[in-house]
């Protein structure tokens, strides 16, 4: 029967007080072995040693630490810039074409009011009674100015001094040229008066005013003057007359807006009646003196059947 292995004693008890310390039985064992008749007993083979439980690491400082942050930044910092390439291209490119639109409106409306684009020369185009260079010169006061801060009240004012001009538009074109469109008011007839013939458009608007009646321009006699009803049935009557039958015409009369009466060179008297449907009489009265050219009276006030008298 075997002997059971003796129970390990406890560190610091009584039997370690005589036990030999580890390092000198080693040293024993060794003079043992190396003497002479000693026999070599061979070492048991070594165990394995973990390389992770050999390593064992090293304490780490804090500038170790703040190194290790700093890189791992940096590295974030790189694949944030890889990832977002692209979407920072595109901003760019917007930033870019933004910047660029406003740089060059802001250069053209700094060039359009600075002297690099002011008036040197004004031209004035639609007109035919008037004499262009007074109408130039009444003007001058623009030259020198900007284009883009041309005073329209001041070139209003100096227009008004030209009763003959019905409407205007100016046109700038740069760099120095400043261009008025005007369209001269159309004279129906002379008014005679004390102070002689006066010249007026449809509207009653006064052109002009001479002693003597301007030729080829009617007579125009009208009940209540140019303020009523009467004149501006007329002068729209004579405004739609075509062509031919404008120049020979020689005088207007009407007492309302519904008898209006025209009277050629030729003698022949129109009865035209109201202003509505202008265009058709006309046509109708065209077409009645083609089929009776020695007719004395036309009546055209329906203008569907004319009455030739």
């Amino acid at each position: 029967m075997r002997r059971p292995a003796p129970l390990p004693t406890a560190p610091g008890g009584p039997e370690q007080k005589d036990a030999v310390p580890a390092d000198t039985a080693d040293r024993r064992r060794r003079d043992e072995t190396s003497g002479p008749g000693a026999v070599a007993e061979e070492a048991p083979p070594a165990a394995p040693v973990d390389p992770a439980v050999e390593e064992e690491p090293q304490p780490t400082s804090t500038r170790d630490v703040w190194r290790a942050a700093r890189a791992r930044r940096k590295a974030l910092r790189a694949e944030i810039r890889r990832f977002t390439q692209r979407s920072r291209r595109r901003r760019i490119a917007w930033l870019s074409g933004i910047a660029a639109v406003v740089l060059l409106i802001g250069g053209s409306v700094a060039a359009a009011y600075s002297p690099l684009f002011a008036v040197e020369r004004i031209t004035v185009t639609g007109a035919t009674t008037l004499d262009t260079a007074a109408v130039e010169a009444a003007l001058a006061g623009q030259l020198g100015t900007p284009l883009a801060l041309v005073d329209t009240s001041e070139v209003k004012a100096a227009l008004l001094a030209f009763p003959l001009i019905e409407t205007y538009a100016l046109e700038a074109r740069p760099p120095h040229d400043l261009t008025v469109r005007i369209v001269e008011r159309t004279p129906v007839g002379v008014i005679r008066s004390e102070a002689g013939y006066t010249l007026v458009d449809a509207a009653g608007v006064v052109l002009a005013t001479t002693s003597d009646q301007p030729a080829g321009q009617p007579l125009i006699d009208v009940e209540g003057g140019v303020d009523s009803s009467a004149f501006r049935s007329a002068g729209l009557v004579v405004r739609s007359l075509p062509a031919d039958i404008r120049a020979a015409l020689t005088g207007v009369r009407a007492t309302t807006a519904d008898d209006v009466t025209l009277t050629l060179s030729t003698g022949l008297t129109v009865v035209w009646g109201s202003a509505e449907e202008s265009g058709l009489k006309a046509l109708t009265l065209a077409r009645t003196l083609g089929a009776h050219p020695d007719a004395a009276s036309i009546d055209v006030t329906s203008p569907d059947v004319a009455v030739v008298g």
